[in-house]
C-alpha cells in the first residue's frame, strides 16, 4: 500500500484545511516545493497535489507552486482541483505530471474522464469526495444526490488508473479515516482505491492495509505536519 503525503496548496503556501472549509486553513508552509523536498528525502514513492483555489475556481490557480515541486522532486505526483477539460489535463501531463484527478466533471461530464482516460492511459483517477455517503463537488461546496458507489461503478469500463475516496468529515479531524466506508467502496469496484481523510497515525494505516481488501493507498497530511505520523517510519512499517 502506498502513502501518498499531501500537499494542499492555498495562495500559493501549502496548507491544511478542517473539514474542507477554507476559512479553516493551516499554513504548514510558505515554500510547498521545499516541503516535497522533505517528503521525497524521508522515502516517499509519490506525492498527492491538490489546487484548492483551483477546486473553487474551476480552473488552475496554482499552477506556479506545483510546477516549481514537480521541477524540485523526482518521484511521481498527482494533481486535483480545477482540472476541467482535456486542454488543462493535456498540459499537466506535458509538465510532467504522473496524474490527473478529475472530480468534479466527473459528476457533470463523465465523458470527459472516460476520453481523457482513453487519450492518456494510466494517467487519470476520479477523486470522489463525500459526505455522508453522498458525493459532493465544486471543491466540497456543493451536494449532490449522487451515491459513491454508484458514480465509482459508473467508471467500471472507463480505463481509470484509481479511484481517490475522501470522507469529507474525516479530512483535517485527525480523528482516523472511514475504514469501513472505503473497504466497502474498495469491494464494490474492481479499479484500484485510495483512501483520503481522517489518516491521523500509524495505527490508521495499518487499520486501512488490514482492512480485508486491498487499497492501492492512503493519503495523509495534517498527521505528517503536525508529527502525529512519521513519514520514515510509516514507510518502513507499509513495507514491512
Amino acid at each position: 500500500m502506498i502513502l501518498y503525503p499531501a500537499i494542499d496548496l492555498k495562495d500559493g503556501q501549502a496548507v491544511r484545511l478542517l473539514r474542507g472549509e477554507m476559512e479553516k486553513a493551516t499554513v504548514f508552509n510558505d515554500d510547498p516545493a521545499a516541503q516535497a523536498r522533505a517528503f521525497v528525502e524521508a522515502g516517499c514513492e509519490w506525492l498527492h497535489l491538490v489546487d484548492l483555489n483551483g477546486a473553487f475556481a474551476g480552473e488552475p490557480v496554482n499552477a506556479a507552486p506545483v510546477e516549481a515541486i514537480l521541477a524540485a522532486c523526482p518521484v511521481p505526483a498527482q494533481l486535483g482541483g480545477g482540472i476541467r477539460d482535456m486542454a488543462t489535463i493535456a498540459r499537466w501531463i506535458d509538465k510532467g505530471l504522473a496524474r490527473v484527478i478529475l472530480g468534479t466533471v466527473a459528476v457533470e461530464n463523465p465523458e470527459l474522464v472516460r476520453e481523457a482516460a482513453r487519450e492518456f492511459p494510466g494517467k487519470v483517477a476520479v477523486g470522489i469526495d463525500a459526505r455522508n455517503g453522498m458525493v459532493a463537488t465544486k471543491g466540497w461546496a456543493e451536494e449532490t444526490n449522487v451515491q459513491v458507489t454508484d458514480l465509482a461503478r459508473s467508471f467500471e469500463d472507463a480505463g481509470v488508473a484509481a479511484i481517490i475516496y475522501t470522507d469529507i468529515n474525516r479530512d483535517g479531524a485527525m480523528q482516523g479515516p472511514n475504514v469501513e466506508a472505503t473497504a466497502d467502496l474498495a469491494r464494490a469496484v474492481s479499479i484500484p482505491v485510495i483512501a483520503s481523510g481522517g489518516v491521523s497515525s500509524l495505527d490508521d494505516l495499518i487499520a486501512l492495509r488490514d482492512c480485508g481488501v486491498a487499497l492501492n493507498g492512503a493519503i495523509s497530511g495534517r498527521a505528517l505536519y503536525d508529527g502525529a505520523l512519521d513519514l520514515a517510519e510509516a514507510l518502513a512499517a507499509l513495507r514491512a
